[in-house]
């Protein structure tokens, strides 16, 4: 079964055109969505808490900001783009109280809604618009005339107009430049944190890390580790990018390629994917979702003291030192973005 994709002549702008949108945050996403709805000639007011150090950069940007409450009171569209462990709380502080029927709610991610923290009433449209990459790519493709893939799912059609609505908000932010695809708030959350937790975070980290540590014990330089296990995956990422896994295999050398195929299950072996299995359950069946949210209301303790322990690694203490020698790289930290 293949993926139904919309694209620019399938959207209707003048629908967002016609709305007040709140847009609640203005970190990665928040900041492109904003900007890039302005952009469109949508009406747009940002909410932030008062104190807030994103405050002042919104403003400068040239968008309303007000607070949040006011922000939902005002809109009649309200799109939630702050991280998913303080939406339940914004939710009900903020947003419950000021919506009214035939308002529209909008998310860029299912993980509140799929999983019950978020329960909207039944006369308002939910939805989400994701798109499928960071907010910079987001606001930089849509400033070149361009745009970033999206997902579009429909968790609630109060109206019968929702779908067309998130389109137009799609089309509001870039998306259907690039293509739009409709899905479930299942099956985004689901496999969004799959992704994470077993390849894009969770299993890229664990196997830069391995790596490292068994190339160093093993009488290695540290520098030397660093380049083989961290710096170059950029490379065989942005090849996996341009052209799959046939044209990454490609552009190795043949002696790569054979390594690759011959030593790349024993690395993922049964055990490993039935590891896999186990993740995708606990997502599932919610048992990911109560813990994260457990460990938010008890002050993330397992979060800080993890990154702390990443901070402290040797890849982390070479890499950072490596990365300060190379002119043609800008080096990025935690610290710089607070």
């Amino acid at each position: 079964m293949s993926a139904t994709m919309y694209y620019e002549a399938d959207a209707n702008p003048t629908l967002v055109g016609r709305r007040k949108v709140a847009v609640l945050g203005f970190g990665s996403q928040g900041h492109a969505h904003a900007l890039n709805l302005k952009d469109s000639g949508v009406d747009v007011a940002v909410g932030l808490r008062p104190g807030s150090r994103r405050v002042s950069t919104a403003a400068d940007a040239g968008l309303r900001v007000v607070e949040p409450a006011e922000a939902a009171e005002w809109a009649d569209l309200i799109m939630v783009l702050v991280p998913d462990q303080f939406q339940q709380s914004l939710y009900a502080e903020a947003i419950a109280p000021n919506l009214e029927k035939g308002d529209a709610l909008f998310f860029a991610h299912g993980f509140n809604i799929h999983f019950g923290y978020v329960a909207p009433p039944q006369d308002v449209d939910v939805a989400m618009v994701a798109p499928k990459g960071p907010g910079h790519l987001v606001r930089r493709q849509y400033q070149a005339g361009s745009g970033v893939p999206a997902l579009l799912a429909i968790h609630q059609d109060a109206s019968g107009g929702a779908k067309d609505l998130a389109l137009s908000y799609a089309h509001g932010i870039g998306a259907t430049r690039a293509g739009v695809i409709e899905t479930t708030f299942k099956a985004e959350t689901e496999t969004d944190l799959f992704g994470e937790q077993v390849i894009l975070c969770g299993g890229i980290d664990e196997m830069i890390r391995a790596a490292f540590e068994t190339l160093t014990e093993a009488g290695y330089e540290p520098e030397m580790a660093y380049f083989e296990v961290l710096h170059e995956l950029k490379l065989i990422v942005d090849l996996l990018f341009e052209g799959g896994l046939a044209w990454m295999r490609y552009s190795v050398s043949d002696t790569a390629e054979y390594g690759d195929v011959t030593r790349g299950p024993r690395i993922v072996t049964e055990q490993t994917r039935e590891t896999m299995r186990q993740i995708l359950a606990e997502i599932q069946s919610g048992a990911f979702a109560r813990e994260w949210m457990a460990e938010v209301a008890a002050g993330t303790p397992n979060l800080l003291a993890a990154r702390r322990a990443v901070s402290e690694h040797q890849v982390e203490v070479v890499g950072r030192e490596l990365r300060a020698m190379m002119p043609f790289l800008v080096a990025k930290t935690p610290e710089d973005d607070q």
